[in-house]
């Protein structure tokens, strides 16, 4: 159905923050956030530091892309309860916590070894913490799509990314303190011990209602025709199958079956609308570097100051779409996103200025705040409860992997061309989000399928 603009007041805005649902929101973010940084930019500054080449920097950005293929396996999280976890925590509860100890695995991992000439163990311990981040955003997306009405998910959105902000200052700025003090050991050690924080979330709040695995299939049109027609085969085979289709199948064809030809300019617009950001992101620590930044100065302009700019541009978004609604803000926040790109190519000609450097990530985390609130919701508007973790994790998946594809070739664009053309580059790519952000805000008819 189409998306309705909320008629709430301000005050009724605020409220719906201090929900339970609303609040849990807080602190699987932080979980969801902490490993992101420590397998993408903290791990970059962390390489640079230790006197790895730009170019080798720029192709581990490509562990990212775990994130960017997650929906290969989201049918498996979405529609597999795990033998004992499942039993005892549920379906979502379960996955999640199973996630949380691979990233701490993971981080461990990375914390014991020397990346000078070993950078082969390096990128195996960081691809374990990717798959099981990856992992964890699977559960987490449809635990939040799951525990609550559309009415609620502008706030859990806004609430998700202000925990998942922390996260990224305790990954950031945290880790970099602790490696500037201590060692960059020290510091992915106490990475791994803050992976408690959601594995506490998770024991103490409840599963989501849903229905069985067996309900859900029996429901499934296509299921149910297969059912009909392989009457007489192995019963192992007949499940086997139907499971296949009701996880992987059907997730698909309710996608296409609510939205048409139109599914195609959606998947287009989901796929291109944070590229600018993600192209670019892998060479933001590289050129506060090599600009001769020191690394108390990143962490408390880039990380701290520059992730609380993300917060409120995180909280202002979460207003504004229950205010105004999704579809006028997607334009916004991918203009505001694509014009403050060119605030790296003015830093980057201007040489190690700290009110630059300031400036730079104010725009840069408003917008990046702003947009994603906005675009969560937008996300979680088109999904189908019937399909939250298959369907959310194709959007999110399809949202990521563009940019985190690209941004690859950004220590090869760097080395040849510099960082002011790169950034450039990086922002002429988001043009044509801003074209189809304004595609969607005009079709109104859009979103006139019902969800199931």
């Amino acid at each position: 159905m189409a998306i309705p603009t909320p008629r709430r007041s301000w005050k009724s805005a605020l409220a719906v923050y201090f929900c339970a649902p609303v609040m849990t929101m807080l602190f699987l973010g932080f979980s969801a956030g902490l490993p992101f940084l420590l397998v993408f930019s903290t791990l970059s500054a962390w390489l640079r530091s230790d006197g790895v080449e730009v170019a080798a920097i720029g192709f581990f950005s490509w562990i990212g892309i775990l994130y960017s293929i997650k929906f290969f396996w989201a049918p498996v999280v979405d529609r597999l309860q795990l033998p004992v976890l499942g039993r005892m925590l549920g379906q979502r509860r379960g996955w999640m916590l199973l996630a949380q100890a691979l990233i701490a695995a993971g981080l461990v991992g990375m914390a014991g070894v020397d990346p000078v000439g070993h950078l082969g163990l390096v990128a195996a311990f960081a691809l374990l913490v990717a798959f099981g981040s990856a992992t964890q955003d699977i559960a987490v997306d449809a635990y939040r799509i799951e525990s609550a009405n559309d009415d609620l998910q502008a706030a859990m959105s806004s609430t998700y990314i202000i925990g998942y902000r922390c996260g990224l200052i305790a990954a950031g700025a945290g880790a970099l303190y602790l490696a500037a003090h201590f060692s960059w050991q020290t510091a992915y050690l106490s990475m791994a011990g803050l992976m408690a924080v959601g594995a506490l979330t998770v024991l103490i709040r409840p599963e989501p209602p849903r229905a069985a695995l067996s309900i859900q299939l029996v429901r499934e049109p296509s299921v149910r025709a297969f059912l009909r027609q392989s009457r007489g085969r192995p019963n192992w085979l007949r499940r086997i199958t139907a499971w296949a289709i009701g996880a992987i199948v059907c997730p698909f064809l309710d996608f296409f079956r609510r939205f048409g030809v139109k599914a195609l300019g959606l998947l287009v617009f989901i796929a291109v609308f944070r590229i600018s950001d993600l192209a670019m992101g892998s060479m933001a620590n590289p050129l506060y570097i090599d600009l001769g930044f020191s690394l108390e100065t990143i962490a408390t302009v880039t990380n701290i100051f520059g992730i609380a700019m993300s917060i409120a541009g995180g909280i202002l978004g979460g207003l504004l779409v229950a205010r105004y609604g999704v579809k006028p803000l997607l334009i916004v926040g991918a203009a505001f996103v694509m014009v403050t790109n060119l605030l790296f190519t003015v830093l980057s000609l201007v040489g190690a200025a700290v009110p630059m450097l300031v400036v730079t990530i104010i725009g840069d985390n408003l917008a990046n705040g702003l947009a994603s609130a906005v675009f969560i919701a937008f996300l979680s508007s088109l999904t189908s409860k019937a399909y939250t973790a298959t369907q959310y994790a194709l959007f999110s998946s399809l949202m990521t992997l563009p940019g985190k594809f690209l941004s690859g070739f950004g220590g090869l664009v760097v080395a040849s061309h510099g960082y002011a053309t790169f950034f450039v580059v990086a922002t002429v790519l988001g043009l044509p989000a801003v074209l189809l952000a304004v595609w969607v805000n005009r079709d109104r008819d859009l979103f006139d399928a019902p969800k199931r």
